[in-house]
């Protein structure tokens, strides 16, 4: 009955799949969702499936130019499933952020390595920052390319970027996500790398994503991506009416 059951599943999946490729027809966003359900990755999907880690992929709810996330359920709880693509992935940008990082030492310079690698540190990313009491995904498991993590939403509809959002409190979220810069720098020793308004997710607090760039404070140009952070966080704040340190003020608080 088991191999029935996730059978059924690899069956719906890949009508869902042809189904998405049609509408994807009619739209411009083709080019960033082909590529993602290869061979290897519907092999992966089954092996969660069998595991019991995911019930359904649902829908697609963010795409990228390294991975889609996609709106699932599993056993007990919705979910996102971040798939990074394989066999059309831009990789050249990972490299400064895995080179350096004494957690990825022998990773070899192939792109299917790479992209294991980068699902794997973003699982580890996640994991250390939770554990510091960053808002952040909670992260179920990595396979491969796939990476299963807690669903930050309502009814499958994803919470909107902090970008988005018209902020009734800018002080209170500015004040706490540099606090959560803060506490991934001290407590969970890494640096996000990539911190903007397009890397937040905002419901009643605000909710840190997309951190496999994530490096720890042993990597070469930790300072430089946390300098360039506190930046991209400054300048985003300063368009809000509130009382917002200066760049040197703010190094010194996370650092400190």
């Amino acid at each position: 009955m088991k191999v029935s059951y996730v059978d059924d599943k690899a069956d719906n999946l890949e009508t869902k799949i042809d189904k998405r490729k049609i509408r994807k027809k009619r739209s411009e966003d083709q080019s960033v969702v082909e590529g993602v359900f290869d061979t290897e990755t519907q092999k992966t999907i089954y092996e969660l499936y069998n595991r019991n880690i995911l019930d359904e992929i649902e829908f697609v709810i963010s795409t990228g130019k390294e991975a889609n996330v996609y709106y699932a359920i599993g056993p007990e709880q919705d979910l996102a499933v971040k798939i990074y693509r394989i066999k059309t992935a831009e990789t050249r940008f990972m490299w400064p952020y895995v080179i350096g990082d004494p957690r990825f030492k022998r990773i070899r310079r192939k792109t299917r390595d790479l992209i294991f690698a980068w699902a794997e540190k973003e699982f580890k990313n996640l994991n250390r920052a939770r554990t510091a009491k960053v808002r952040v995904p909670k992260p179920f498991a990595v396979r491969k390319n796939i990476l299963v993590m807690e669903f930050i939403g309502t009814d499958g509809d994803p919470a909107p970027l902090l970008k988005n959002c018209t902020l009734s409190k800018p002080q209170k979220v500015f004040d706490m996500i540099l606090k959560y810069v803060k506490l991934l720098f001290q407590k969970a020793k890494l640096v996000h790398a990539d911190l903007s308004e397009f890397n937040i997710l905002y419901t009643d607090e605000p909710v840190i994503i997309d951190i496999s760039q994530g490096v720890v404070l042993d990597h070469p140009n930790a300072r430089e991506f946390l300098i360039r952070d506190l930046k991209n966080l400054l300048y985003y704040f300063s368009s809000f009416e509130i009382e917002l340190p200066s760049l040197d003020q703010a190094y010194e608080y996370v650092t400190g």
